[in-house]
């Protein structure tokens, strides 16, 4: 037997096994943790039809937008090798300070208490 033909059988006997495994490990009698409601406050066996707090969804934008942050500055260490490199370094100091100056603005507004 050749080389792919091997890990083409170790690939399918692990996922066979894996996927085996799978049904037969998880605890099918429900407990307490599994009927309580879920972080964001949801009843999971209510109904999807009753208001809910628009304070979690507005703490969920915001943690959105400062993790597109870290997307934004992923490509930084690499801004020394072109032409202009303070350039670089000044836009991206330039956004830092921008997401800095909106969440104290937020913190001051009161955005990021959960309760109230």
């Amino acid at each position: 037997m050749n080389l792919i033909t091997i890990m083409i059988l170790i690939s399918i006997t692990l996922t066979t096994i894996l996927a085996l495994v799978s049904f037969w490990l998880p605890q099918m009698t429900p407990d307490y943790e599994k009927l309580s409601p879920y972080e964001c406050g949801f009843d999971p066996l209510g109904s999807a039809r009753l208001p809910f707090s628009l304070r979690f969804f507005l703490v969920a934008i915001l943690f959105l937008l400062f993790d597109l942050e870290i997307a934004l500055l992923l490509p930084l260490p690499w801004g020394d090798q072109l032409s202009t490199p303070l350039l670089t370094f000044i836009w991206a100091t330039t956004v830092l300070a921008l997401l800095t100056l909106g969440l104290i603005y937020e913190w001051l507004q009161g955005g990021l208490e959960w309760a109230e």
